[in-house]
């Protein structure tokens, strides 16, 4: 009885002994784990956990595993679980990261033991559930996603679910079935899906003894998805890009492989495009490939076939001999040829290298790297060359170094030649990261204009900021039509920068336009101009602008709007300004002086590719008085309401315009001028052009203008009321006679008529009228002809009852007037009934320049005058 307690006591001190080792054990597993995988992990690599281990639903948890390659972590596995269920080990991790960049860091492998067969690998394989919640191989983070693995020893199944990547796969002995590969990228619309199968070799070492693969490769540029095949037999295969409605294949790469090389040899590729299709060969060759990537030597002829302007033309990129490397790669290039299109032509040659990392390649352009194009880039562009100097160029993941140039020499057939230069230096620049500084410069000719232009600055891209630091633009002259302006120039009164930075977006420039005196033909000229502006917004596409416009006195004349990418919409103000400033636009051969006056106006605009230009506003002129040598026009107020679009003026939109004259003094006074005008110019049946209400005091009576519509249908009636004669009389101060009374008349005046400028107007009489001929000029014609004289004795003095005439005027002035003149003449106490009969034919045109009433009267009373049969005495 006493011996069965000492034995159990002893059973119980062993079990507790055991206990306490494994616990020591899980607990110090973080010490002794990661030497004991050591003794079979490859030199200069090992294993570090991180926190202690847990036991968690029936499996051992570790917070963090790491497998390092030197001080490089090439493996990371977080939160992995490792358990026993249903006779099957479960393998559970929260997230495995891979970094390739540690690759380069492994040892090479000196094992001279006899590689295992696939079968020998899979009958080592327990039976076995992985999970992994993500799966993340640098720096290919965007193909991340969840892993699950199904281990048997004659059947494995993958599973992969990623939002660019998803896998779902097969492996039974040497049969690998992919039943579903799908990849997803930004420039694809639609994923590319893959499927097929797989006949693997024995060693994991060789290629898949045969197989096929298909699928389908959606672009935006095509109708229809692209059909993709690759397959192989044994030692060679092709691979093959077709289109649904193509007969010939887009890409056809036959490749055979040998123990020492690959070769692809007279592969294919064709690009049906409309305009300009293309077409090449090309030849791969990749010599000892079974030593890795490291010792492979890639030599390759990729040529491009154009043809278009200028013939055919034939680029070659020479690649190699070199080898691309993960730490080291080292592949020559050159690339030379011309490629001729459609409207370009290409030339160059551009030897370069590609260096570094495999994960990371760098590639330098060696010195004569030169590009160069010719011909037509815009519709009206045509470009005699283009040259980029590339020697020296670097690019690389981090961006593009070096120094960037470019020279353009073009022409337009309407503008003239020009020439521009670009050069800058760019460091690590990709845009909106690293920095590209540059200056610009060049000049040209402006044919419209008569002038040639220059331009010259300097700016920058750095980061998201874009800056313009400075910047000359101007002309020698801009003349055009009857203007001429002296030496405009467009500067920068404080940099232009643009913020791109998406959270933060920004946009602002101040600018300034001056020119010298704009002189016009007729002699007026425009004092030295300024323009100063703003800019301020988000980006080039929308920004607000404002500014401010000086022609010496002239204004200021303030301006703001805003620009949306589309649309360019502003507003114009002119405030009340007095009408003297402008004398100076007045030429010193009109002889007129601005006396008075005020003008001021507003004006919105707009301007967009598709509606083209459009304004719209209203001018005012108060009280305007201007002299000039023979005449005084005084109290001038205008309106202008108007609307420009669609290269037609509108005016009077909401009303008419209005012009009012108080009075205009000269050799015939004239008051209270009033004219209205609405309508479209050009005008148009649908849009026409009338002024209305017109009229003025003349001569003691009035004329008036009720209408005048254009397109003219019917005669505009030019009314005629109350004239005094004896007032025209006064004005013209003519020597030869004198007259009294007053007239009615009416002109019906035509503008497009083909033959006529006034048809069937009249003039008569209203009330009586007086004629008196001067005694000096009855007595000289008297004493040139006696017979004459003695019936011209009798209109020495006529009192006119009635007196008719009408009035015709042609397109060429010529002017037909029939008038008959019925009174009673007084002579020697004598009263003499007179009727007269006028018929009178003359250039209008050129009867203003020269008034010889005597003559014409004269011979007009030689001619036409008649004595009747009855005789009245007076006493």
């Amino acid at each position: 009885m006493a011996f069965m307690p000492r034995i159990f006591r002893r059973r119980l001190a062993a079990i507790l002994a055991l206990i306490l080792l494994l616990l020591g054990l899980i607990l110090t597993v973080t010490q002794w784990l990661p030497r004991l995988a050591g003794i079979w992990l490859p030199d200069g690599t090992r294993i570090a956990l991180s926190g202690a281990p847990r036991w968690r639903n029936g499996g051992l948890w570790l917070p963090q595993i790491r497998y390092l390659a030197g001080d490089c972590s090439l493996a990371t596995v977080k939160a992995v679980s490792l358990g026993w269920h249903q006779s099957r080990w479960k393998l559970n991790a929260e997230a495995l990261t891979l970094d390739s960049a540690c690759l380069q860091k492994l040892p090479a492998s000196n094992s001279t033991a006899a590689p295992k067969t696939l079968a020998e690998w899979q009958s080592m394989l327990p039976g076995t559930d992985v999970h992994l919640g993500k799966l993340i191989v640098a720096p290919w983070q965007t193909w991340a996603g969840a892993l699950d693995l199904t281990l048997e020893k004659d059947r494995q199944q993958l599973s992969y679910q990623g939002d660019n990547l998803q896998l779902t796969a097969t492996l039974t002995g040497q049969q690998l079935a992919i039943r579903r590969l799908t990849l997803t990228h930004p420039a694809l619309p639609e994923p590319v899906t893959l499927s097929g199968h797989l006949t693997l070799p024995t060693y994991a070492t060789e290629l898949p003894v045969n197989g096929e693969v298909a699928g389908q490769l959606a672009l935006d540029a095509l109708p229809h998805p692209l059909q993709l095949t690759l397959n192989w037999q044994q030692q060679q295969g092709e691979l093959r890009v077709a289109m649904a409605e193509e007969n010939r294949p887009l890409l056809r790469l036959p490749w055979q492989v040998s123990r020492d090389q690959i070769r692809i040899e007279k592969g294919e590729y064709y690009w049906p495009l409309a305009s300009q299709p293309l077409s090449g060969f090309v030849n791969l060759t990749l010599d000892n490939w079974q030593s890795g990537v490291e010792s492979s030597q890639i030599t390759g002829r990729v040529n491009l076939l154009t043809q278009g302007r200028g013939g055919k033309g034939n680029v070659v990129l020479g690649i190699g001999p070199g080898n691309l490397s993960l730490t080291s790669s080292n592949l020559p290039f050159q690339l030379t040829g011309e490629s001729k299109l459609a409207d370009l032509q290409l030339y160059g040659s551009i030897p370069g290298v590609i260096s570094g990392s495999l994960l990371d390649p760098k590639l330098v352009l060696q010195p004569k790297s030169l590009l160069r194009l010719r011909g037509r880039l815009l519709s009206t562009l045509e470009v005699d060359e283009a040259r980029w100097p590339l020697a020296g160029v670097r690019l690389s993941s981090q961006g593009i170094d070096g120094r960037l140039q470019a020279i353009l020499n073009a022409h337009n057939a309407s503008f003239g030649r020009f020439r521009l230069h670009l050069d800058g230096r760019a460091t690590d620049f990709w845009p909106d990261k690293g920095e590209w500084n540059w200056r610009y410069w060049g000049g040209g000719e402006m044919l419209p204009l008569q002038a040639r232009w220059d331009v010259k600055g300097t700016g920058g891209w750095h980061d998201t900021l874009i800056h313009l630091d400075t910047l000359s633009a101007g002309f020698n002259q801009l003349a055009y039509g009857s203007v001429n302006i002296a030496k405009p120039r467009l500067t920068l009164t404080e940099p232009v920068n643009w913020q791109r930075n998406v959270a933060h977006p920004s946009f602002n420039g101040h600018f300034r336009l001056q020119a010298g005196p704009t002189r016009f033909s007729y002699g007026g000229r425009l004092a030295d101009s300024a323009l100063d502006f703003e800019a301020k917004g988000r980006d080039p596409g929308y920004f607000l602008w404002r500014g401010e416009l000086k022609a010496g006195k002239v204004g200021p004349l303030r301006v703001n709007g805003r620009w949306d990418g589309d649309r360019l919409r502003g507003q114009a103000w002119w405030p009340a300004q007095s009408l003297t400033v402008f004398q100076p636009l007045l030429s010193p051969d009109m002889k007129m002086q601005i006396q008075g006056g005020s003008l001021q106006a507003q004006v919105a605009f707009s301007a967009a590719s598709d509606q083209g230009f459009q304004a719209g506003g209203h001018w005012t002129v108060r009280q305007g008085s201007i002299w000039t040598p023979d005449s005084q026009v005084n109290g001038i107020d205008f309106s202008l309401p108007f609307r420009f679009h669609e290269q037609q003026w509108q005016f009077g939109q909401h009303g008419p315009v209005s012009l009012r004259i108080a009075e205009v003094k000269n050799q015939f006074a004239m008051q209270n001028i009033r004219a209205s005008l609405q309508g479209n110019w050009p005008w148009s049946e649908q849009a026409p052009l009338t002024l209305q209400d017109v009229s003025l005091d003349l001569l003691g009576g009035q004329i008036t203008l009720p209408s005048l519509r254009m397109p003219q249908h019917d005669p505009a009636r030019v009314s005629l009321r109350q004239i005094s004669l004896s007032e025209l009389v006064t004005a013209l101060k003519p020597k030869q006679f004198a007259m009294s009374g007053k007239v009615n008349g009416e002109l019906p005046l035509w503008l497009n008529n083909p033959h006529w400028l006034v048809e069937k107007g009249w003039i008569a009489n209203s009330g009586p009228l007086t004629f008196r001929l001067d005694k000096d000029m009855a007595d000289a014609i008297t004493r040139n002809n006696v017979a004459t004289g003695a019936a011209l004795d009798w209109l020495r003095y006529m009192e006119v009852s009635r007196s008719w005439a009408t009035i015709n005027l042609d397109n060429l002035g010529d002017l037909t007037m029939e008038a008959q003149v019925q009174g009673v003449s007084q002579f020697s106490n004598r009263r003499q009934t007179v009727n007269l009969n006028y018929h009178h034919q003359e250039n209008l045109f050129q009867l203003w320049r020269s008034l010889r009433f005597g003559d014409n009267l004269q011979s007009w009373l030689e001619q036409h005058a008649t004595l009747p049969s009855n005789k009245d005495t007076s006493p």
